[in-house]
């Protein structure tokens, strides 16, 4: 595949390597003359900033958020060609699972998750990072 051939974000994940042990793609290849985006890490607020206790309640709330900062730059979860995830408390991913399939579908991008001891505020159990790209017209 040439790169300069690619007209879109393409997720790939190679036989040469063992399967991704979650619902994530080892490669991600951006189309050339495309925009780049990063984002801050989206956290578990509601829409009046208020942090939920419960971790599924978080990781619901951040989902809704990164949807929503993707709308206000016309982008989808198409666009998105990086995720990171950083928690202080074990994932259920049966549920993280659920909402990452109602925004990704079953295209999925590629994926880092981290255990660490603590985010920016006290209250967060979850911190969700994506970058996109947008191919230039």
């Amino acid at each position: 595949m040439s790169k300069d051939s690619i007209l879109k974000v393409v997720r790939l994940n190679p036989q040469s390597i063992s399967a991704p042990v979650g619902k994530y793609s080892h490669v991600t290849i951006i189309p050339k003359n495309s925009d780049l985006y990063t984002f801050s890490g989206q956290i578990g607020t509601d829409k009046n900033g208020n942090i939920p206790e419960l971790l599924n309640e978080q990781v619901h709330n951040t989902f809704t958020n990164i949807e929503q900062i993707l709308e206000s730059q016309n982008l989808t979860s198409d666009n998105v060609i990086k995720v990171n995830i950083w928690a202080t408390e074990e994932i259920d991913w049966d549920f993280l699972y659920v909402e990452w399939e109602n925004l990704f579908g079953e295209t999925y991008p590629s994926m880092t998750v981290a255990y660490v001891k603590g985010l920016g505020l006290s209250e967060l159990k979850i911190e969700i990072e994506i970058w996109a790209s947008k191919q230039l017209h």
